[in-house]
C-alpha cells in the first residue's frame, strides 16, 4: 500500500517520501518517514509523529527542522504526514484563504458538509497511519507526538483524547485555545459547524479539565512570535493546566519567532524528551 516516491540518505539513515490510498481521507495521502540506522539494521524502532502547521506539507520539518542527526543517534523514527487531504476532488476555502482547506486541516474529524467527506485528519494521524506504517516498516508500537502551530494544537489534542496511545507529547508555538482565536474559529465553524459546543472536544485548553491521563506537556514558545497573543494564547493553556493540576512545562524562548529557525534551535530538546519516554520500559 505504500508507494515510494523518493529516498535520500541522511546521517546513516533514510529519508523517504511515500504515497498511499487513505480510507479516512477518502483519497491519496503523502507523507515522509525518516528511518534511523537502527531501523535499517532490522531493529523495530519507536516513532515520533510530527504535525506541521498552516500551509505546510511533510517536507517542511524534514528539510528545515534539523532533526535527522540526533534522531539517528537516538534510534528514533520521524513520521511527518501532510497537513490536510489534497486533490481536485477535495474542497478548499471558496474565498481562496490559506487558513482553511488545503494545507489547513486542523487535525480534526470534520462533521459538516462538504468537509466531512475528506477532512478526517485526526483519525488518519492517530489510527490509520500508525497501523499502516507499523505493519509495513520497522517501527515498534511505541509512539510519541509533537508539532508546530496548527500541528502543535493537533498533537496536544491527539494525546489528550487518546490516553495511553502516546508515551509523550510536546509542541512548538501551538494554537492552544482554537475556540477563542480567529484561525481556530474560522476552521472549526467550517469543519464542525457553527455551534461552539461542538468545538470543545478539539480544543486542548478545554480538554485539560477532563483529561483521563496526566501526560506531561512540553511546550516551547518564542517571545517574539507575532501570533503570540492573537492566535496562540499560551496563557490560556497555562491557566487551564493549573486549574486541572495537569503537568505543563511552558518555556518562553526570548527573541524567537514562529519560524523553523525557532524549531531547529530547540528540536534537540524535544527529541531527547521523547526518546527518554519511548525508550523507557513499558
Amino acid at each position: 500500500m505504500l508507494e515510494l516516491l523518493s529516498e535520500n540518505r541522511s546521517f546513516g539513515g533514510l529519508h523517504r517520501r511515500y504515497r498511499h490510498p487513505s480510507t479516512q481521507l477518502n483519497g491519496t495521502a503523502t507523507l515522509a518517514v525518516y528511518l534511523p540506522p537502527q531501523a535499517l539494521a532490522g531493529e523495530p524502532v519507536p516513532a515520533l509523529y510530527w504535525l506541521s502547521g498552516l500551509t505546510c506539507t511533510d517536507e517542511n520539518v524534514m528539510q528545515k527542522g534539523g532533526a535527522h542527526r540526533l534522531a539517528a543517534s537516538l534510534g528514533l523514527a520521524l513520521v511527518a504526514p501532510d497537513t490536510s487531504p489534497r486533490g481536485p476532488e477535495v474542497p478548499t476555502d471558496p474565498q481562496g484563504g490559506w487558513d482553511l482547506g488545503h494545507g489547513a486541516g486542523f487535525y480534526v474529524d470534520a462533521t459538516a458538509s462538504p468537509w466531512d467527506r475528506h477532512y478526517r485528519m485526526h483519525s488518519y494521524v492517530v489510527e490509520e497511519l500508525p497501523a499502516l506504517l507499523e505493519a509495513q516498516l520497522p517501527l515498534s508500537q511505541a509512539r510519541s507526538i509533537s508539532g508546530h502551530s496548527m500541528g502543535g494544537h493537533g498533537a496536544l489534542v491527539a494525546a489528550l483524547r487518546h490516553p495511553g496511545r502516546y508515551r509523550s507529547v510536546s509542541a512548538f508555538a501551538p494554537i492552544c485555545h482554537p475556540s477563542a482565536c480567529p484561525w481556530g474559529q474560522k476552521a472549526f465553524a467550517a469543519y464542525l459547524g457553527a455551534d461552539p459546543r461542538a468545538w470543545a472536544a478539539w480544543d486542548a485548553t478545554l480538554l485539560l479539565a477532563s483529561a483521563a491521563q496526566r501526560l506531561p506537556l512540553l511546550v516551547d514558545q518564542g517571545s517574539a512570535d507575532p501570533f503570540l497573543d492573537s492566535q496562540l494564547r499560551p496563557t490560556d493553556l497555562v491557566a487551564a493546566a493549573a486549574a486541572a493540576g495537569h503537568p505543563l512545562q511552558l518555556r518562553y524562548q526570548e527573541g524567537y519567532d514562529h519560524s523553523y529557525f525557532f524549531i531547529a534551535s530547540f528540536i534537540d530538546d524535544h527529541l531527547r524528551h521523547h526518546a527518554a519516554a519511548l525508550r523507557a520500559p513499558g
